[in-house]
Parts: C-alpha cells; structure tokens; sequence
C-alpha cells in the first residue's frame, strides 16, 4: 500500500510525545509498505529526503520559535501547513494518516480523500471542549470550537490514544465501530536495554520533561519543590525541555531561591541518556493541565520510575492508574515522602498496563484498521 503520514511536525527533528508515536508507526509501516511524510521543513531538514524507509516531503521553513506566538500554537503557521498539503493532489494514495491538530489542514484532507477515493485516519489525542477553546483563544474560542468540530468529522476510521478519548469522540457523534483505541508510544526493547545498561539511582532528584509551555504548569512544579525542600534541604530537580516559557521559568527559579536545587536543560538527542536520567531520579513530577496521554511517564513506569500526578490531572485513566495522584496541596508532602523512600517500585502501581502502550501492535493494529475501513465501504 501507499500511505501518507501528515503532520506539521516531525520527529526526531522536533521532539514531542506525538511526534514520537508518529515516527514510530511510520518506521513500522515503512517496512512492509510505501511510506511517505508530509511536514513543514524543520532546521536541518532537506526538501525531500529518505530516512528508516520513509521518504519525507517538506515545505516551508519553521522553527520551534515560529510554532508559538504567545504561548499558543501559530495560527498563521497552521495555514501554511494546509496550503502546503495541496501538493498531496498531485500523488495517490491508499491512505492519509494525520492528528486532530493543528485542525486547518482536515479540510483539505477531506477533500483530497473525497477527489481520489483515498481512506483518511485522524489521530485523537485531545477533543476540547468550548470553554477551553475560549481560554485558549479567548474571543475566538468559540469560533474555534465550531469549526474544530465541523472539521474532526468525516474521516474513515480514529485512533483515540485512550479510552476516555474514545468517549469524547461518540459523544461528539463518532460511531464507535470507526474508533481503534492504541496509543504504541513504549519501545519495550529501549526500556528493557536500559535497565541493563543503568542503575536505579536514588539521588533524591524530581524530574520533569515536556515542552515549556504554560500548560505544563512548570511554575506549580516548581512552587511544590520549594515547599518540599523546607523539609528536604536535599531534594533536586531537572526540567528537561524547551519552549515559549523558559525565561519565565529562569525567573521563578531565581525569585525562589532555587538556583541550587534546580537544573533546566534542552531535550536529550540521546534517548539512552535520557532514560538513564529517568532511572537516577526518585520521581517524575507532572503538574500539567493539558496532556493527551503523558507519554514520558509511560516510559518513567517502564523504567521503574514512579510518577506523581495532581488530581486535576488530565492523563488518562490507563495512565493514572499507574501513577501516585493526589490532591494538589498534597504534592509537597507527598515528594518529602517518595525522595527518601528507597523503595520507588512501591509507588508504581497497575504495571501490566504498559502492555497497551507497546509499539510492537503497530503493524497488527493498522492492519486491522485497513480492513475495517475495507469492510466499510464495502457494506455502505
């Protein structure tokens, strides 16, 4: 088969949990079928150009800076993105993979599947609701609301990254029968090598990684260790990242007090290197109000790593019940207790849950998704 992966973003040139989900299925399929890569041309990225069997097609030069306006995704880039995609009428395929996001492209998406009688799968990691478009665009919320919901219908089959995703979607009308619940984001391999190669570490360090964004409420994080460090003069911290938000970060860290006790650093190109810093931290800590599946603290659990979640956490139930959450008020006290512990594995809790995160499905589960949507049509 031909098949079509469009995403604005690319991985590994721009590092992120659905990018990586992304990659990671197109390098899958690529070695039983034609694979290509529909993405905005990111530093460092040709053209085109081939790379693990998936041949990349790129336009329009972008950079992480250029992506954020004011904290929030760029509108103007997400329309160069959907004019960028006319080129797609130009090739046939079998089918388009693609996400919900940046939602300015769905629509030419559609129309090329209507015009060349291509199947469409849309990726689902978040539905918003009206209010939070409103508090993300203000307003223009609702605006954006009405069109992202004209705009998610019509495509033949969804990936939801979990079962309470897959709700919000049949609640939005969405036949259950074209919803595939599978989120493959846990090379059990990479997980299983470093876990050999590193120890567990007890260096009384939390660790945070993400994209700096408001959302993330690293400024919570960080208000909960200075808490937690009257306590544990001891207690680290690493935020791993970068974004729109780091000088505002640098400067709580400052006005906090924190220059000891905190280190920010980029993204590792080493995953490896990055799991091994995982392995040495006593916690992962996310205090984020935005995920759409919280990809790292699958990994963090993979790699024996517990993870502190708030309650208003808006992981998904697969993931939270591995995790410790608590209310908000109780995180410093809860990070004092899970610093000293020596044992990390008693915080970790429903471990065979990893199993439904595990890359090894995705060959098996697209292959089901093809004849689904085959049955489909036959049956319309």
């Amino acid at each position: 088969m031909k098949i079509a992966f469009a995403y604005d973003v690319a991985y590994p040139w721009h590092v992120g949990g659905i990018e990586a989900i992304n990659y990671m299925e197109a390098k899958e399929l690529a070695k039983e079928h034609e694979v290509h890569f529909f993405t905005l041309r990111w530093p460092g990225m040709k053209r085109r150009q081939t790379k693990d069997r998936i041949m990349y097609h790129t336009f329009h030069n972008v950079s992480q800076e250029k992506l954020y306006r004011h904290g929030r995704r760029s509108v103007r880039e997400a329309a160069f993105y959907a004019l960028g995609l006319l080129r797609v009428f130009g090739k046939r395929f079998d089918v388009v993979v693609t996400d919900q996001f940046p939602m300015l492209h769905l629509p030419v998406l559609k129309l090329y599947r209507a015009l060349s009688g291509s199947k469409l799968v849309v990726q689902v990691a978040e539905v918003w609701s009206r209010d939070y478009w409103k508090n993300y665009l203000g307003a223009f919320g609702s605006i954006a609301y009405s069109f992202s919901m004209m705009a998610i219908r019509g495509a033949d089959h969804y990936i939801a990254n979990s079962s309470d995703t897959a709700r919000v979607l049949q609640g939005i009308g969405i036949d259950e029968g074209r919803i595939t619940v599978f989120s493959p984001v846990l090379d059990s391999e990479e997980t299983k090598a470093a876990r050999q190669k590193f120890k567990q570490m007890d260096y009384k360090q939390v660790i945070f990684s993400g994209r700096l964004i408001k959302e993330k409420r690293v400024d919570k994080l960080l208000a909960a260790l200075a808490s937690a460090a009257k306590k544990e003069p001891a207690i680290k911290a690493i935020i791993i990242g970068k974004g729109p938000e780091q000088s505002r970060i640098e400067r709580i860290v400052h006005d906090r007090r924190l220059a000891n006790n905190v280190k920010i650093v980029g993204f590792f190109k080493n995953k490896a290197e990055f799991y091994k810093e995982i392995m040495e931290s006593s916690v992962m800590l996310h205090m984020s109000e935005r995920e759409g599946l919280g990809i790292v603290a699958i990994e963090s659990i993979a790699l024996g790593t517990p993870v502190l979640l708030p309650d208003y956490s808006p992981m998904p139930t697969e993931v939270k019940d591995m995790c410790m959450v608590v209310k908000e008020r109780e995180i410093p006290t809860m990070l004092v207790s899970m610093v000293r512990s020596s044992e990390k594995a008693s915080f970790i809790k429903n471990v065979q849950n990893l199993d439904m995160f595990s890359t090894s499905r995705i060959v098996e589960v697209f292959s089901d998704i093809f004849h689904k949507m085959e049955a489909n049509n036959g049956s319309a």
